[in-house]
């Protein structure tokens, strides 16, 4: 039985599916190991792989895996995905251990100094006020940092819910937080 007309047809010894987190994972492993300036490009690089894929469909994976076009040598403008939070990334074990600081993106840096209002924790739960508006985006750097022992955020409006392993690393995250608020007031 042969396949249908749509289905991909896969480089020498590889197995792709023809599913969605399959094209995301061959998205991310392309933008890693080569230079895309533009989804025409990309597009192309899929097909030498053998997945066809619309334009819509396209720009919609891009958004979904955080795609953003940055300066590569020369000048050039070309596709990156972040590193930090990328989809399926999962934390290493065992990083609870290490210092917030090593986990702070300068997105993280950025939204704390222009969003973060307060911190105040409870147990280990952990409440970010932000101007109204601006809560999921806050969220989405904490989520992307992978800060050792916090397993995740809620956004709302101007709430970020911080959900922690303990209240000891919950009241670490609000002092790391806090700092990089007010980069004035660090030790």
């Amino acid at each position: 039985m042969s396949a249908p007309p749509e289905a991909p047809a896969h480089e020498p010894g590889s197995a792709t599916p023809a599913t969605k987190a399959a094209r995301h994972a061959l998205i991310t492993r392309i933008l890693g190991h080569e230079r895309i300036r533009s989804q025409a490009e990309l597009r192309e690089a899929l097909a030498r792989r053998g997945v066809a894929t619309t334009q819509a469909t396209l720009s919609r994976d891009l958004v979904e895996l955080r795609a953003t076009k940055v300066r590569g040598a020369g000048g050039t403008q070309v596709y990156a995905i972040p590193e930090a939070g990328a989809p399926g990334q999962v934390p290493a074990a065992g990083n609870d251990g290490e210092p917030l600081a090593e986990h702070t993106t300068a997105r993280l840096a950025r939204w704390c100094a222009d969003l973060v209002v307060t911190a105040e924790w409870a147990g280990n739960q952990l409440v970010l006020r932000t101007p109204a508006g601006a809560a999921q985006l806050l969220a989405g750097a904490v989520d992307d940092a992978m800060l050792p022992g916090v397993l995740g955020c809620i956004a709302g409006d101007d709430t970020v819910l911080v959900i922690t392993r303990s209240e000891a690393v919950a009241a670490d995250v609000a002092a790391h937080l806090l700092a990089l608020a007010d980069p004035g007031q660090r030790g």
